[in-house]
């Protein structure tokens, strides 16, 4: 979404979501607010972004797990069931690791690894790839496995990704990938640090919407709250 403008508009309860460049209400560019706002609620978001040399990935990747071990701990209080609602039409928490788990598969164990066989099943796309592609790789977009079955497949990826930074050399960030995550991806160069970083990067913002629908899923918190 490029150049919308909306104006002598009226609106008593309105929500917007995405990456934005740049945004402006009421002619005042709000963007670096936002921005700022966000990374001082989800420190994550920082780490991920700034991530320079090789002890800074093992660094960010100690993170990232540490921040999902104490969210699934809080998730394993509501009842399995809920953990596959959707909260305002966004990924249920059971969809969100699935999805983490491709990312995971595409980035580091296609991409980065070479692996002969990266997808795991379970994975979940975004939702922008075509259906004929996701057969491709072997996924099945619509099973309803449980949280453990997931968690079974992504703590093994989430493995291989603490082995990987944590014998990552600086020289070896800056090297050029064999493959590309997926074939529906661009046909470019992928180099390792960028490759690794998609992979923080997605963490610590799903980890974000992850948390601010469990307060939905608890009963705390309203839509003006959550954004």
């Amino acid at each position: 979404m490029d150049g919308l403008k909306i104006v002598d508009c009226y609106g008593s309860d309105v929500y917007v979501g995405g990456a934005f460049e740049r945004l402006v209400v009421n002619d005042v560019d709000v963007t670096a607010y936002v921005e700022s706002e966000l990374d001082r609620q989800h420190p994550a978001r920082v780490v991920a972004r700034e991530v320079q040399s090789a002890d800074d990935y093992r660094a960010a990747w100690e993170v990232m797990e540490g921040l999902w071990a104490g969210t699934l701990e809080r998730a394993r209080k509501l009842p399995e069931a809920t953990l596959h609602e959707r909260v305002d039409g966004e990924w249920s928490f059971v969809e969100t690791h699935r999805h983490l788990l491709f990312c995971s598969d595409a980035w580091l164990g296609n991409a980065v690894l070479e692996e002969t066989a990266p997808y795991h099943p379970l994975g979940f796309t975004a939702g922008g790839m075509p259906a004929e592609e996701t057969a491709k790789l072997g996924l099945t977009i619509d099973a309803t496995p449980s949280l453990d079955e997931v968690l079974t497949a992504r703590r093994a990826r989430m493995d291989v990704m603490r082995r990987t930074v944590a014998a990552l050399t600086d020289a070896e960030l800056d090297r050029v990938c064999g493959r590309k995550p997926a074939d529906p991806y661009p046909e470019q160069d992928y180099v390792v640090r960028r490759c690794l970083k998609v992979i923080l990067k997605e963490e610590a913002e799903h980890h974000r919407y992850a948390v601010r629908d469990l307060a939905v899923l608890e009963g705390v918190g309203s839509s003006a709250e959550r954004s």
